[in-house]
């Protein structure tokens, strides 16, 4: 089948030269391809490299005929994108010890082999339409498909969406308010892929085309520059009244027995260290204390002892809850723990997304293996986003590592927050992207909901962004140091996508599709 025109110009001739390759040619320049996406992803942000690895993904779809073909196709793209997009997942197995060695080529490979699913799925989708202009949207519709599928099934990873390639820019992720990221995904999808058409052998196509390509960025630019320039100016110089403390402990010391006891003082003193009279809360993060801190009434005490008045002190903790029916009599949570001036804990709270084999491991009655987080139990999950109601401060959604990265599951609905905390450890991933991609993810959440993100990781990077997604500070990676702040306001009023959450995304998509079907059906 030929799909698009022969050549008559440069870029017609690109395209029909990769419509003409076949086999391992094929497959292994769209294996380059999704490699090249990569760079659109944080810490490098270059999204306009998507002008050529997906129009190029398109054009090798030229003369597929057979199914198999046109899922391998997308399935090696995906495999390039995740297999370098994700290749830090690899560094947490050893971090902690050598005895997961064994677990590094399944995690390298076999969840990159398993992702790109999605995607071999998404050009096999496309292959159903045989006319260019439908088989250019339809891979972009069922990209925005497969790639919500993604963050939704099996426990779901919305992690390295193709919107994050937008998340790089203050203006350009404000859209996010109004669609969310799989929202900005499909507009960047629509952008990107657009160019493929620009070899079709009809100018009002080619027109429309260009007019997409060029319309979508400038109208979500503007839209992101109207947004903060109507945004109330950042409090810069406003009294702190919060520290973040990042010890800067390395992932090996954080557990270790001989290091509990030096690694729970360096932060005490942190915690006091320059502290200007006006800060009163004092965060820690993810797993800050390696102990039962709510069973240890002297280190409660000697958080006591540090907060000022009024104070308190909320921190990462594993938590444990009696249950006879446990093998060990416990259940176990990895935790928040709020202390107050009196060593009192006035709140707790247990994350309620785990991750896999990270935190427990999933059909364990079958697979021997532990998980990889400290600790032979596994961790149970708790009830769901909740906010807590602190003394003192606005009601706050706390998020542990991973939960942060879900869209439109950050904050109850019937609680909505006026802040998020999102404590975490990315010292398992070193000095990867990892990190990088984490805080841009927890970044693009502040757009969507319109409240502040205060962010306290181990290693870093910790940062604070107010209700746009404005950076107000940060600590960098694998650093230590201590960061003072004053909260930022939510936004008046609550964003779009704050009430929508991910329907408006899917309503969309859903006409569409709905759309592309109706007009396959009449060009059949």
């Amino acid at each position: 089948m030929q799909v698009l025109a022969m050549p008559r110009t440069g870029l017609m001739t690109i395209a029909a030269g990769l419509g003409r390759l076949t086999g391992w040619r094929r497959l292994g320049l769209s294996f380059l391809l999704g490699v090249f996406a990569t760079l659109a992803l944080p810490p490098v942000g270059a999204w306009p490299v998507l002008f050529l690895s997906f129009p190029g993904l398109i054009w090798l779809m030229i003369g597929v005929e057979k199914r198999k073909t046109a899922f391998w196709l997308g399935w090696f793209f995906g495999f390039g994108y995740f297999v370098f997009s994700l290749y830090w997942i690899s560094h947490a197995l050893t971090v902690f010890s050598d005895r997961l060695w064994w677990m590094v080529p399944f995690a390298a490979m076999g969840l990159p082999a398993f992702l790109a699913i999605y995607t071999g799925l998404t050009t096999l989708a496309a292959s159903f339409f045989k006319k260019p202009v439908s088989r250019v949207f339809a891979f972009v519709l069922a990209w925005c498909l497969f790639e919500w599928l993604r963050g939704v099934l099996f426990t779901g990873f919305p992690w390295n969406l193709i919107g994050h390639g937008w998340a790089a820019s203050d203006v350009m992720i404000q859209v996010a308010s109004l669609v969310g990221i799989y929202g900005v995904s499909m507009l960047v999808m629509v952008t990107t892929a657009m160019p493929a058409l620009f070899v079709i052998d009809h100018r009002p196509t080619r027109v429309l085309a260009l007019g997409i390509t060029i319309l979508v960025p400038v109208l979500s630019l503007s839209f992101g520059a109207v947004r903060l320039a109507e945004a109330p100016a950042l409090a810069l110089d406003a009294a702190p009244d919060m520290r973040i403390v990042q010890a800067g402990i390395p992932q090996k010391e954080k557990w270790a027995r001989e290091f509990q006891r030096r690694n729970y003082e360096i932060k005490l003193r942190m915690s006091v260290e320059d502290r200007p009279d006006s800060v009163k809360t004092i965060i820690w993060p993810e797993t800050a204390a390696t102990f039962y801190l709510e069973e240890n009434e002297g280190a409660r005490q000697s958080i006591g002892f540090l907060l000022p008045r009024d104070g308190l002190l909320i921190t990462g903790a594993p938590r444990r809850e009696a249950d006879p029916s446990r093998p060990r009599g416990y259940r176990y949570y990895n935790g928040i723990v709020v202390v107050d001036k009196q060593g009192e804990v006035v709140e707790n709270y247990n994350k309620s997304h785990l991750v896999p084999f990270g935190e427990y491991v999933p059909l364990k009655s079958i697979l021997p293996i532990d998980k990889v987080a400290h600790g032979v139990a596994d961790y149970s999950a708790g009830a769901g986003p909740r906010s807590l109601t602190l003394p003192g401060l606005p009601l706050v959604s706390p998020l542990i590592c991973y939960e942060a990265i879900f869209p439109g599951a950050v904050i109850n609905p019937n609680q909505p927050a006026d802040w998020m905390l999102n404590l975490t450890n990315d010292a398992w991933y070193g000095k990867t992207a990892g990190p990088h991609q984490h805080l841009a993810i927890v970044r693009v959440r502040a757009v969507e909901e319109g409240v502040p993100m205060v962010r306290a990781a181990n290693t870093g990077i910790s940062a604070v962004f107010d209700s746009y997604g404005r950076e107000l500070g940060r600590l960098p990676l694998s650093s230590a140091g201590v960061l003072d702040f004053h909260l930022p306001d939510p936004i008046a009023g609550r964003t779009l996508y704050s009430r929508a959450g991910n329907m408006l995304f899917l309503g969309v998509l859903a006409g569409f599709w709905i759309v592309i079907l109706v007009v396959r059906r009449r060009q059949n």
